[in-house]
């Protein structure tokens, strides 16, 4: 069997760009490194990498093979942390990225309490609506909100169940421009969105009982490409507007606000987080993603811009 060292010092070396960046982070000497190198080379039967005086590049097979050599790292790394862990509390730093609302909403309140209950555990949150990549960009956990759960060759997805939005608008406008009986009395409303189209129209797709469709096209009196800003304007009466349930949970509740035609909103999307089979490995991560199955669960959080 092949010398498991030799396929880290191989990973090192390519993804340092060389023979003594790698051999610097190592601790070896690039002579030595070189050699190592070369004997798997000779070992496996295929040249890995390609050699010039001014640069060092991968060829087809080392490519293919540095994708199984960083794995094996990774998994090593995590199962030693694991091991170290296992019979001691939940410790060390966690990465998560969570898009703004769900962080504002659900997320944020969430992670005082699992630190509470681990105080040995570190967070670090990136809140930020664009789609984040967890193994380029060494996130633990990426929350996510979308319609469906991408299939991934690297990456492993827990759901949390479905997000709504509801389509809700302050009583007293309601009461001038209403009544809103069918899908078709949406279209007297004053709205706002979070984006429209170049001639100021915008769609609005609705589901209602039985999986019936009607598309509302509407031309928002007020475009703000935020959640929170639009909901601050529902409330002010400018317009109806599709918002987060539980952002307005609260509102429906007082009276602040009503749903314009209850049964009606847009299709859910599922709330879920991915992360690296291997990270999950990790006690502090696990526990973290149970915590947040546990309470995610039921509660519906929704962002529309992820």
């Amino acid at each position: 069997m092949q010398d498991l060292n030799d396929m880290v010092y191989f990973a090192e070396v390519a993804e340092r760009g060389g023979f003594a960046a790698a051999g610097r982070a190592l601790g070896i000497p690039k002579s030595r490194l070189s050699r190592r190198v070369a004997d798997l080379e000779a070992q496996l039967g295929v040249q890995l990498l390609q050699r010039s005086t001014r640069s060092l590049s991968l060829t087809p097979a080392g490519e293919l093979y540095l994708r199984h050599c960083t794995a094996m790292r990774d998994a090593a790394q995590a199962a030693a942390e694991a091991v170290a862990q296992v019979q001691t509390e939940p410790r060390g730093t966690i990465r998560i990225s969570c898009p703004v609302t769900l962080a504002q909403g659900s997320v944020g309140p969430l992670l005082p309490i699992f630190m509470q209950r681990y105080p040995a555990v570190r967070v670090e949150m990136m809140v930020l609506n664009r789609p984040v990549d967890p193994v380029e960009e060494g996130v633990d956990i990426a929350l996510r909100v979308r319609p469906v759960i991408e299939d991934s060759a690297t990456l492993v997805a827990k759901s949390f169940g479905p997000s709504a939005g509801l389509l809700v608008i302050k009583p007293d406008l309601l009461k001038r421009q209403g009544p809103v009986r069918t899908p078709f009395d949406l279209e007297r409303l004053d709205t706002v969105a979070m984006s429209a189209a170049g001639d100021g129209r915008a769609s609005l797709r609705l589901e209602g009982p039985q999986g019936v469709q009607h598309v509302l096209t509407h031309a928002p009196r007020y475009l703000a490409d935020d959640l929170a800003t639009l909901h601050f304007a529902v409330l002010a009466g400018t317009g109806a507007g599709v918002l987060p349930d539980y952002l307005v949970r609260a509102d429906i509740r007082d009276g602040r606000l009503v749903e314009v035609l209850p049964g009606w909103g847009p299709a859910p999307g599922i709330c879920h987080a991915v992360f690296p089979q291997r990270r999950a490995l990790v006690p502090a991560v696990r526990k973290l993603i149970d915590f947040l199955a546990d309470n995610l669960s039921g509660s519906e959080p929704h962002d529309y811009s992820i």
